[in-house]
């Protein structure tokens, strides 16, 4: 069904980044611009997209239709045929809906953690620029506009990751960023290049795409497939390309829950999804992205034991839950990936906007053990903590035990039992660095309390409505042992998704070890640190705490080889070789010219000369060849 309505859900949040930008200029050049109207145009406008989203929702739920927008035809040459045109299909509707309501939520978070900063309306300006870019690459017919949306995301990334660019670690974190992300994007753009001509001639859109693959060669569909991942790996941190996802915590708060909880390190995932007609004929690739999936949760949850940064430790859960997702879809349970997805979206958000209150609490200190030494009485955020850290441990009946323990018993229906044992075992180390977090946060005594010195209403009531989200969203998927009705699965029947078929004992006994297996890790985490001596920290060190020296690996790798090339080119090459040549051909080419130059000196005598010279050789030369 055509309808106007799809782009004003992107529009909205563009727009009020628009009137921020503008506002904020004339707040910087002419005169002084009251912060309020940069909060309502940056909470209202995210707010009309949900109500619109809501609505589409709502109406595709009673009418059982799907959504169409298109706008123009942007390029039509030969072959190549790209219309901006807008998909609301059950899958970009459902990640819309919570897309445009926990980043509504986030946006009124920022207001009270941005209160009083000199650039608040910059900060609202890019943060619904990255609103809007998440939305496009959601609400995309073709793979185009999903790449638009794609580098949408990844510049406001790097915008709002070095918002304190005065800061030099800022700044090489946003580049840092960006440049891996590259890497991803270069990946994901050879992937859609290569589709096109494997399937010659159509107008790339989804749709068109999934009609016409049975007509493209295996080997490039393969490719393609491979190509279109490594974008996926780049934006959702996954082996090899999560070194940029803890660094990107340099940014505000607000930035790095909507990071991390609604926007760009799920576009991987939807993405993965988007292309299920793809991945789901090629079974390789699917068990390929299970796999890096396992390791990268394993790999982030053993780093995240010894971090002491508190944005750090929640930047590598969600690259571990990431990981989780990347082991749904890749086994062909699409809609357990996304299921997933949803619920960390609630816990993941709060946990972040609870870190971002009680760092400003402390006065902006996030290494946990100093925080413990100072800590604040944080009622509200301390309550609301504890339940995003229960629910991302998968302790029933919190949201994240239901998706949880769907990826995990995929993986062992499908017999994948490296995975099924990766994943257990990346669940008990989730339960005992979350709780290892949260009893050194606001458990272990200090005897140094202080009142909470940042009261701000904006902060505390976003995260009472995600603590609803993160203790109930589970039950919009309840497994049918339970008596749920798999409303998420039946939402995204379109995915052609697996399901769970397990005999009730078996499915039984697979959650019954998930809660112990995350019971003894919060045992394990409450032995050590319930009554942790703050006297005695632990330190970022060792194997693990140096984080394998990945970094480090990359820059002998990678980066000083590549600064040494360039060094060669700039230095050697360019100052030595061309800008030599040149100068030197340079500096002849104005000798000849001087030379030839003394010619033209205005000596008529000297002309008679040059020209008797001129014909005597004239006639010299006729003499000789003709004989004359």
């Amino acid at each position: 069904m055509n309808t106007s309505l799809l782009v004003w859900i992107i529009l909205s949040p563009l727009l009020g980044s628009i009137l921020c930008g503008l506002l904020y200029f004339y707040h910087i050049k002419k005169r002084k611009v009251s912060d309020i109207y940069f909060s309502l145009i940056g909470t209202i406008t995210p707010f009309i997209s949900f109500l619109i989203t809501l609505c589409l929702f709502l109406r595709m739920l009673d009418e059982k239709i799907i959504f169409n927008q298109q706008l123009f035809t942007w390029l039509n040459v030969g072959k190549l045929n790209i219309e901006i045109s807008f998909l609301g299909d059950n899958l970009s509707i459902f990640m819309s809906m919570f897309v445009t309501f926990v980043g509504w939520l986030i946006h009124i978070y920022a207001i009270g953690y941005m209160k009083n900063d000199s650039a608040f309306g910059k900060f609202f300006a890019y943060f619904n620029l990255f609103l809007a870019s998440m939305l496009i690459l959601v609400l995309a017919d073709n793979p185009i506009i999903l790449f638009i949306g794609w580098e949408g995301v990844g510049v406001c990334s790097y915008l709002l990751i070095k918002f304190y660019y005065g800061k030099k670690e800022n700044v090489l974190a946003a580049n840092k960023a960006f440049i891996v992300n590259r890497v991803g994007d270069f990946g994901f753009l050879l992937g859609v290049v290569t589709l096109f001509f494997a399937l010659g001639e159509v107008d790339l859109s989804f749709s068109s795409i999934e009609a016409n693959l049975a007509n493209a060669s295996n080997e490039l569909l393969i490719l393609s497939g491979i190509l279109l991942f490594i974008g996926a790996m780049g934006k959702s941190a996954q082996i090899p390309l999560y070194v940029w996802l803890p660094d990107a915590m340099a940014g505000p708060t607000p930035i790095s829950a909507l990071i991390h909880a609604a926007t760009m390190v799920t576009a991987g995932i939807y993405m993965v999804a988007r292309f299920h007609f793809l991945y789901s004929g090629i079974e390789n690739i699917g068990l390929f992205i299970a796999y890096i999936g396992a390791f990268s949760a394993l790999l982030a949850a053993i780093i995240a034991t010894r971090q002491s940064d508190i944005k750090k430790i929640l930047a590598y859960s969600t690259m571990s839950q990431l990981g989780y997702m990347f082991i749904a879809v890749g086994l062909g349970f699409y809609s357990t990936g996304l299921f997933h997805v949803f619920t960390h979206a609630f816990f993941k958000a709060m946990l972040f906007m609870g870190a971002g209150g009680v760092i400003i609490a402390v006065h902006h200190e996030q290494n946990i053990f100093k925080i413990a030494k100072h800590r604040a009485t944080l009622p509200i955020i301390s309550t609301t903590f504890l339940i995003g850290v229960i629910a991302i441990s998968g302790i029933p009946p919190f949201s994240g035990f239901f998706s949880k323990d769907a990826i995990l018993a995929a993986a062992f229906q499908e017999k994948q039992y490296l995975i099924w044992a990766i994943a257990m075992f990346t669940a008990f180390l989730t339960a005992f660095y979350m709780f290892r977090l949260y009893f050194i946060v606001f458990v272990t005594p200090n005897h140094h309390e202080e009142d909470y010195v940042y009261t701000s209403k904006t902060i505390t009531i976003p995260l009472l409505i995600l603590a609803i989200g993160a203790i109930g969203a589970g039950f919009l998927n309840l497994p049918a042992v339970f008596g749920g009705s798999h409303f998420v699965d039946t939402w995204l029947g379109q995915l052609h998704s697996k399901h769970i078929h397990m005999d009730i004992v078996t499915e039984y006994v697979l959650m019954a070890l998930s809660i112990i297996i995350a019971a003894t890790g919060i045992m394990a985490a409450y032995s050590k640190y319930a009554n942790f001596d703050l006297s005695k920290p632990e330190d970022e060190i060792g194997f693990i705490g140096k984080k394998f020296y990945i970094d480090e690996i990359y820059d002998s790798i990678f980066v000083q080889p590549l600064k040494a090339v360039s060094l060669f080119i700039d230095k050697i090459l360019d100052e030595k070789v061309i800008d030599a040549f040149i100068m030197n051909s340079s500096i002849g080419f104005v000798n000849i010219g001087k030379k030839v130059a003394m010619l033209q000196n205005a000596n008529v005598r000297f002309y008679a000369a040059f020209m008797l010279v001129g014909m005597t050789a004239v006639f010299i030369y006729l003499y000789i060849t003709l004989g004359l």
